[in-house]
């Protein structure tokens, strides 16, 4: 989504009908051929209104589902669940939000980005034959985030047992083991290990360390020290009370007491505590402008079923701010204010940010052709908005305005779909510290939008696209489809590659493409990127495409 010129107004020009001159009988011919609209019976207006209420209760029932499923209150639940009206309802998901603002004197509200980006990094990472929220290690992330420490071994392999649960060698299913330095309400070095036995992906949640031994039911294999040395049985971890299948220990830690256990596992799985419970809103807004020329595109990548990650990236030219110098380094400073609103009126999100540029002065002429490239990132629901965006240059006072319709997509769940295709200038993985952080962050990686789509000989353009809802094939449990990458200019094919899901590393439901393409071979023109998914397992193909410029 591109604007050139977000400072002009477009006229509206209005075309009537000639009207019949006086004396003459014949009607003016209508617009099209369509019979006249007939008032609906009341019969049908139940119909219609049963409909539409049947719609927005599968969106509300979404939102409570897989939204806020891991995070709302049982008492918010049933008092959700007691509302009859839409109106109730929405009032009710506004002050949701609102009672977990930490910061309730700003425009933003941290609580509720910080969770959908837990959503959206939680299906790239953690997606195999569900989708990554709803496994395990994506509800612990969900609710809790990252953890300070990740233990473990992706392909299984040989594991030294520590001496509480046994000692000795043995072999492991893939496991990993998170821990928290301290869980508000839960305590302080919290870990928690989750166990992929199927080699499908799937991490499952475990209070029994036991549960990742893949030599477990092979008798005389993977003993421990006591087995070992004839002090126990192997047999004997399974006359076990506890619900482990431990070998007996020299010495028991109290996280492996059994009542400790279990108490971790409950409360690991309960929504965090309420913190913020009295918050005011107030937000009013009037906007004038004078001209601050910018380009804004909006990408769209599915979080839940009803919510999507909207990136708002917008790009101005340093030559169109003004700089003051000062102590032999030139200042400039853009206030960024957006806002998004049903198409009724009703706010949905605001945000407020300050871009500042420090450019020392030997650099200043020759910085004064770059971009300055800014990101606000949004979960919205699907649906129609109207987008209010200024940016003001407060040296000059310049001001630049774009409003315009905001279309949010639908992913359905069980159908082949794919997110924005995003040509980036900058594309690389990030440190694990900065995951999900930070603008331009998409789960690991760092994606900076080419606004205008413009790109030199000497260039790697960056391709960024997810693909949602590939089945499993059931025989491998692991999906199998190909995707082709192909470059365009007229009628000719450029360039075309083919990759398989079985030459990726993460390759579940959900698919992240990230990719680097050389335009050294390619002359100044338009070109166009074509990229096609092919689902051989549900025999689905869905294409996304963008064109792109090479200039000198």
């Amino acid at each position: 989504m591109r604007t050139r010129n977000p400072g002009a107004f477009v006229p509206l020009i209005v075309l009537g009908l000639a009207l019949p001159l006086s004396g003459q009988q014949e009607p003016p011919k209508p617009l099209t051929d369509e019979l006249p609209q007939r008032e609906l019976s009341e019969k049908e207006r139940q119909k219609r209104e049963k409909a539409l209420r049947k719609e927005l209760e599968k969106r509300y029932k979404s939102w409570l589902q897989e939204d806020v499923v891991y995070i709302i209150t049982p008492e918010e639940r049933e008092a959700f669940e007691q509302l009859g009206t839409e109106e109730e309802r929405e009032a009710f998901i506004e002050q949701f939000w609102l009672r977990r603002d930490p910061t309730p004197d700003t425009l933003e509200n941290e609580y509720k980005e910080e969770h959908y980006r837990r959503i959206a990094y939680a299906n790239e990472r953690f997606s195999s034959g569900i989708r990554g929220w709803e496994s395990d290690r994506g509800r612990v992330y969900i609710i809790y985030g990252p953890p300070d420490e990740i233990e473990g071994a992706p392909a299984g392999g040989m594991y030294d047992r520590p001496l509480e649960e046994g000692g000795g060698a043995t072999m492991v299913h893939a496991y990993e083991k998170w821990r928290y330095r301290n869980l508000e309400g839960i305590g302080t070095n919290v870990i928690l290990e989750f166990v992929d036995i199927t080699g499908s992906g799937e991490y499952r949640l475990t209070m029994d360390p036991s549960e990742k031994d893949a030599l477990l039911e092979i008798p005389g294999a993977g003993l421990s020290l006591t087995e070992q040395s004839g002090l126990a049985r192997k047999r004997d971890r399974f006359l076990r009370l506890d619900g482990t299948r431990l070998p007996r220990a020299p010495y028991q830690t109290k996280s492996m007491e059994p009542f400790e256990r279990l108490e971790r596992l409950a409360r690991i799985q309960q929504p965090p505590p309420v913190k913020f419970k009295d918050l005011e809103e107030v937000v009013n807004t009037r906007i004038s402008f004078n001209l601050l020329p910018f380009d804004l595109r909006a990408d769209f990548l599915r979080i839940t079923d009803e919510t999507v990650l909207v990136p708002l990236t917008f790009s101005l030219r340093k030559k169109d701010l003004m700089f003051r110098e000062e102590s032999g380094v030139h200042h400039a400073t853009v206030n960024v204010f957006g806002r998004i609103t049903t198409l009724g009126g009703r706010i949905v999100q605001i945000f407020e940010d300050v871009i500042q540029l420090d450019v020392p002065a030997s650099l200043l002429e020759e910085t004064l052709q770059q971009q300055v490239v800014y990101q606000k990132a949004l979960p919205l629901s699907s649906g129609l908005y109207r987008m209010s965006v200024v940016l003001k240059d407060l040296n000059s006072g310049n001001l630049g305005v774009l409003e315009r319709r905001l279309a949010v997509p639908r992913f359905e769940g069980g159908k082949l779909e794919i997110s924005s295709l995003i040509l980036a200038d900058q594309i690389e993985r990030v440190p694990a510290k900065e995951v999900g952080r930070g603008p331009f962050v998409l789960g690991g990686t760092k994606v900076r939008p080419a606004v205008r789509e413009e790109f030199r000989p000497n260039d790697r353009v960056g391709v960024y696209l997810q693909v949602y809802n590939l089945s499993i094939d059931p025989k491998t449990q692991k999906p199998y489809a190909t995707v082709s990458y192909s470059v365009h200019r007229g009628g000719d094919i450029i360039f075309n590659q083919i990759e398989t899901t079985a030459d990726m590393k993460q390759a579940g439901q959900q698919l992240t493409l990230e990719k680097r393409l050389g335009l050294g071979s390619l002359q100044p023109g338009e070109y166009k990127l074509k990229i096609t998914i092919t689902d051989w397992v549900q025999n689905a193909t869905v294409t996304a495409s963008s064109p792109f410029r090479v200039v000198p």
